[in-house]
């Protein structure tokens, strides 16, 4: 695909992520609940049903307990995701401008937290863009997600006089240049740290309600597990897939990653390395939930080695997948 310089100049990359709180407190915590959970993207219940449960029952008791676990992993800069997403925007403006004789505007916006999608919008509009692609920093499509992303956007540009033509990436779950970001940094973790005989790929669950109602998560998921085990070359027996981050009584995409962990242990296999590549940036449901709870089930259930491959975050290699993938898709030459 060839596209002039004058359109690549006009043309915005607007990278989605979910949100953070804005800080690791209860207050702060209940203020991003309120907007994460009260999102029908989310939590797909009848309002009626589910708007008094979040505010009778989980707001007032949920965010103090939640808030000990962002502590231990909030930074000197605050909150991981938003520090590893503004990274990867920089990363990113970096990698396409210099791969074409002009770039593209890159800017990051969150759903639910700073910095916000519509401020994000507006400064893309003040640079002139008229041709905008959407990058969620979901690999796997799901409606919970780069659904929400799609209809957020939609209504943001429908509030505003700014009409750019509009690109959606709905998914890169099999995508190369994503496949190989992730090879390779398992690879380089394991020449750095040690293989294990096992590899578990962990993948944030979805009620299994909405993968038998048609949402291609499930299969995605498993696509692009197959795909980096293809990738390491490992055989069958050496990789496994599971679901983390279950919530509320409904069953959940199964396995559950901490039954798994226990499972392994408990039959004698004591080492094992986990990734999230469903994972685009680093953030409580991997540097606590996997990295420290996880590991705490695995040890526990007799365990000797436990290993968790970082997200791919703000590093060269994403930067450069990313870049290439709007390089083949629009033209934005990688």
């Amino acid at each position: 695909m060839s596209v002039s310089a004058e359109d690549i100049a006009r043309t915005g990359v607007l990278l989605v992520n979910s949100g953070t709180p804005e800080a690791a407190d209860p207050a702060a915590v209940r203020a991003f609940l309120a907007r994460f959970l009260a999102d029908p993207h989310v939590v797909d219940l009848p309002r009626a049903l589910w708007l008094p449960l979040l505010y009778g029952l989980i707001l007032p008791l949920r965010p103090r307990k939640l808030a000990r676990r962002y502590q231990l992993i909030w930074g000197a800069s605050g909150s991981p995701l938003r520090e590893f997403t503004l990274q990867l925007r920089d990363a990113l403006s970096g990698a396409l401008a210099g791969a074409t004789t002009a770039a593209p505007v890159v800017e990051a916006g969150m759903l639910y937290s700073s910095p916000e999608l519509g401020a994000a919008l507006g400064r893309l509009r003040k640079r002139g863009v008229r041709k905008l692609v959407v990058l969620p920093l979901f690999p796997q499509y799901c409606g919970a997600t780069t659904g929400a992303v799609s209809d957020r956007v939609n209504a943001e540009l429908r509030q505003s006089a700014y009409a750019p033509e509009l690109c959606f990436i709905a998914d890169y779950h099999d995508d190369p240049a994503y496949i190989e970001a992730l090879r390779a940094s398992v690879a380089e973790y394991w020449h750095a740290h040690g293989r294990t005989p096992h590899l578990l790929m962990s993948f944030h669950g979805i009620p299994e309600r909405r993968a038998r109602e048609g949402d291609p998560y499930y299969e995605h998921c498993r696509e692009s597990a197959a795909l980096l085990a293809r990738a390491l070359e490992l055989p069958e027996g050496e990789w496994s897939v599971s679901f983390q981050s279950r919530f509320g009584p409904a069953g959940w995409l199964k396995p559950y990653t901490n039954a798994v962990l226990a499972a392994m242990a408990a039959r004698g296999e004591r080492e094992v390395t986990i990734v999230c590549p469903g994972f685009a940036a680093d953030c409580l449901e991997t540097l606590e939930e996997i990295a420290i709870e996880s590991r705490a089930v695995f040890m526990r259930a007799g365990g000797r080695r436990y290993q968790y491959v970082p997200a791919l975050n703000a590093s060269a290699g994403h930067a450069q997948c990313l870049a290439q993938l709007l390089g083949q898709r629009y033209g934005l030459v990688a």
